[in-house]
């Protein structure tokens, strides 16, 4: 299974908002730069974000966006959701396009793509934007680590 473009920046814009917007309300063209995602393309991902709920706008001087819930409160599967067509590693187990496949009944490996896009769902539901803005080797992770100096690896 492989996720698109948009589900990998809408993502990575998720958790920079998470991370910057304790500062205020994060401008998208911040966003953009820090995440190296076109302004153009970055904007109708927030449009889609912002129409799940999932950030708010503010417009204005000093504007930009806000999580719309705290981010301990938003899933990774919630954002992907929210950009992505379907999070089924095959069409036959979408919920979205059932009886599309002649062979459902029949077909000796359709409860193993049942029980992977489950696994899926279950990891991307349970991994919450909190929890990447600590992830080993994320921004916030490595800025508070303090630098070692005289040291190797």
């Amino acid at each position: 299974m492989r996720l698109s473009t948009l589900g990998r920046y809408a993502l990575r814009a998720m958790v920079d908002v998470a991370l910057h917007g304790g500062e205020g309300p994060v401008q998208r063209r911040e966003i953009a730069e820090r995440q190296e995602i076109s302004g153009h393309y970055l904007a109708q991902l927030l449009a889609k974000l912002r129409r799940a709920g999932l950030v708010q706008s503010m417009l204005g001087p000093g504007g930009g966006y806000v999580l719309a819930r705290p981010a301990s409160e938003i899933s990774a599967g919630d954002v992907l959701r929210a950009v992505e067509e379907s999070l089924s590693p095959v069409y036959c187990v979408d919920s979205n396009q059932e009886g599309v496949c002649q062979r459902e009944d029949g077909c000796p490996t359709r409860v193993l793509w049942a029980r992977l896009g489950k696994a899926v769902s279950e990891v991307l539901d349970a991994t919450t934007l909190a929890e990447l803005c600590t992830a080993p080797g994320s921004p916030a992770e490595t800025r508070s680590k303090p630098e070692r100096k005289g040291t190797s690896a």
